[in-house]
This record gives C-alpha cells, sequence and structure tokens, in this order.
C-alpha cells in the first residue's frame, strides 16, 4: 500500500538505468517523482584479449573477488565459455549480497560476503581475507577501478591479479536538465550511489546556484567527502538498500516541511 513519505518529493536518481529501476518505484510508491539522470553507464571493453589471458590463469588462482554485478555479468560467460564450467578450485568473494546473488544465477553459491557495509573495506576485515598469504587472488573490476583491495590483499601476502571485464563511462553531457528542474521547483535531492558518478556530477554543475540547493544523498561516507568539501548538503544512508535510501530522503521532506 502506498503512503505519502515522500510526499511531493522530486528526487534525481543517477544510477545506471538498469540499476535504477526499483529506488524509482520506491520513491513513487512513498510519494515521490524520480527523475532519472544516469552518470554511469556499464559499456563492454572493445578488446577483450588481455582479459582473455587473465583468466587463463583462473585454473591455479585461490581466489576470485567480484567488485559488482556489472563484472559478475561480464566475466562469467566468458570464463564458462573457456573451461566449460567454473574452476572448482576457487574460493569465491562477492562485494555485497546483489553481486553474491548474480553470482548464484551462474551456480556458485557457497560464496564470501560482507554481512554490514558492501565495500572493499568491510570484505578486507573478513577473517579469510586476512589469511592470504602466497594465494593468487584474482579481482574482476572495470577497468579504473579503486586499488584499495589490491593493496591491501598485497600488504597481506597475496599475488593480486586485474581481471578487467567491463568499463564505465558518463552518458551525460551537461547538468543542464537538472538546473531547469531546480528552476521549475522539481528538483529537491539527487541520489548519488558511487563516486565516480559523484565526480562526474560535480565536474558538470561546477559552479551553479541549484547544487547549493539541493541534498545530495548518498548511500556511503566516501562518496560523501568531496561534496562535502565543497560545502554542499549531503546526507549519508545508515545502511545499504533501497529502503534506508527512502529513510534518507524522508529527511529531506522535513527539512523542507
Amino acid at each position: 500500500m502506498a503512503d505519502d513519505l515522500l510526499n511531493g518529493l522530486h528526487v534525481a536518481v543517477t544510477r545506471p538505468v538498469d540499476q535504477a529501476t526499483s529506488i524509482c518505484e520506491a520513491i513513487h510508491h512513498h510519494g515521490g517523482k524520480a527523475t532519472l539522470f544516469p552518470l554511469l553507464a556499464i559499456s563492454p571493453l572493445q578488446d577483450y584479449s588481455e582479459f582473455e589471458q587473465t583468466i587463463a590463469s583462473l585454473e591455479t588462482a585461490d581466489w576470485a573477488i567480484f567488485i559488482s554485478t556489472n563484472a559478475v555479468d561480464n566475466a562469467l560467460p566468458r570464463i564458462i565459455k573457456k573451461f566449460g564450467n567454473v574452476p572448482r578450485n576457487l574460493k569465491f568473494a562477492a562485494i555485497g549480497h546483489q553481486t553474491a546473488r548474480e553470482l548464484a544465477l551462474y551456480g556458485i553459491h557457497d560464496i564470501l560476503t560482507p554481512h554490514t557495509r558492501f565495500d572493499s573495506e568491510t570484505l578486507l576485515a573478513l577473517g579469510e581475507m586476512h589469511d592470504v598469504a602466497n594465494e593468487t587472488v584474482v579481482i574482476f573490476r572495470g577497468v579504473g577501478g579503486r586499488d584499495v583491495m589490491a593493496d591491501t590483499l598485497k600488504s597481506r601476502g597475496a599475488n593480486v591479479i586485474f581481471a578487467e571485464c567491463y568499463r564505465r563511462i558518463n552518458p551525460q553531457t551537461d547538468a543542464q536538465s537538472l538546473n531547469n528542474l531546480w528552476h521549475q521547483d522539481q528538483l529537491d535531492a539527487v541520489i548519488v550511489t558511487s563516486s565516480e558518478a559523484m565526480r562526474n556530477l560535480l565536474d558538470m554543475a561546477g559552479e551553479s546556484e541549484w547544487l547549493r540547493h539541493v541534498t545530495l544523498c548518498v548511500n556511503h561516507a566516501r562518496i560523501a567527502e568531496l561534496p562535502l568539501q565543497f560545502g554542499f548538503k549531503v546526507l549519508v544512508t545508515d545502511a545499504p538498500g533501497d529502503d534506508a535510501m527512502i529513510k534518507c530522503l524522508s529527511q529531506v521532506v522535513n527539512k523542507h516541511g
């Protein structure tokens, strides 16, 4: 049953299109209005030859760590095509439950996953990730991801290999449509759920007045760091997931009320 928790709140959602459906539906369910403004899009690599060379070593690797659902979807079909199945010697880890669920679609169910925050630091805090000396760890990710996972595992004695299997692009050319929405009193908050998307937003918005009047709702303190440095209004969810984001957005309603 719908409610009016977000009654009249206008929210821009910057997630990739295929990852934005659930939060947009939740915003509408609670009486708000969601506008899609994706700041990231996932694109396959133009050349997979290096990736193919990397996965050739999987039969002698110990761990396969998947950073995102995109990493799963862009890597597993190629791994299965090469080996006929997933190499049995591998132990699997995923950055969060959504990524683990995506792995399960390929028949992988014994997956190390953090239970609180879904990020590199929380996964690295698990005991299994401390006991990696002399083990080979393959990290499946997009081109140019964060290095904290690799750097930490290397410091613990692991041999780390990157298997980059997709790239992220910004499908927007400018932020004029968000500026227009704000001038029409149709923009109160912007959801940003990755540091890269935040950088794209700040780069495009520049010194725009509208950005100082909306609230940026993010799902990790790390994403909040840059906009806070510039003095923007930022709220951070207290947990991962859409429910926590709706709770965060309700604070914007209360401030407006």
